[in-house]
């Protein structure tokens, strides 16, 4: 079981395995979903910041409340999106600059 399947599971308070197929399709939507946001493909390591927002993605989603997590997490969002601008515009600036 991965690391972020364990976690989730802690996170919804779920002790048994007949949901883990679905768990981990919220988890790969959930990925896919940061990677269309931001343009960016994230490890989630469980100590990374953007894994806590990939969490509570899942949360809502598993608790029928997709729709309400941009709305709550909108300045998470943001700041996800602006350090991860700011990264490409230094990664720019590393390759013109030999």
């Amino acid at each position: 079981m991965s690391e972020l399947l364990t976690e989730l599971k802690h996170r919804l308070r779920i002790t048994w395995d007949d949901e883990d197929a679905e768990l981990n399709r919220i988890i790969n939507r959930a990925k896919s979903y940061f990677k269309k946001l931001t343009s960016k493909a994230f490890s989630f390591e469980l100590e990374a910041w953007e894994t806590e927002l990939l969490l509570e993605r899942c949360r809502y989603v598993y608790n029928n409340a997709a729709d309400e997590f941009e709305k709550n997490f909108a300045d998470e969002l943001k700041r996800l999106i602006l350090h991860v601008a700011l990264e490409m515009r230094d990664a720019d600036g590393e390759q013109e600059n030999p």
